[in-house]
């Protein structure tokens, strides 16, 4: 299935993190928390200001990113779960 989110909107698959601490310990899944990191797999065209014109977005596809623990709306497609969120809920864009 093909997804274009609307407007300033983003599409980010979650990154897992680690399953085991620095030390070797494994963290069990009832302790995990979600990742706050994600890949962008899609991004809208922008938001339209009050002049109706149209604001770029600072992040594109592929970009790997920061956001809040409770950013965005689950939603699942293929049988995998996906975060669609605004841009402004992203926090850092993570450069490598």
């Amino acid at each position: 299935m093909k997804l274009k989110p609307l407007e300033d909107r983003v599409l980010v698959l979650r990154i897992k993190e680690e399953e085991k601490t620095s030390g070797g310990i494994v963290i069990p899944d009832t302790a995990k928390e979600k990742p706050m990191q994600g890949k962008i797999v899609a991004v809208g065209p922008g938001k339209v200001d009050e002049k109706g014109k149209r604001i770029p977005m600072e992040v594109k596809k592929n970009d790997r990113v920061l956001f809040g623990k409770y950013a965005g709306n689950e939603i699942k497609i293929d049988g995998v779960e996906h975060l669609i969120m605004r841009e402004d809920d992203i926090l850092a864009i993570v450069e490598k």
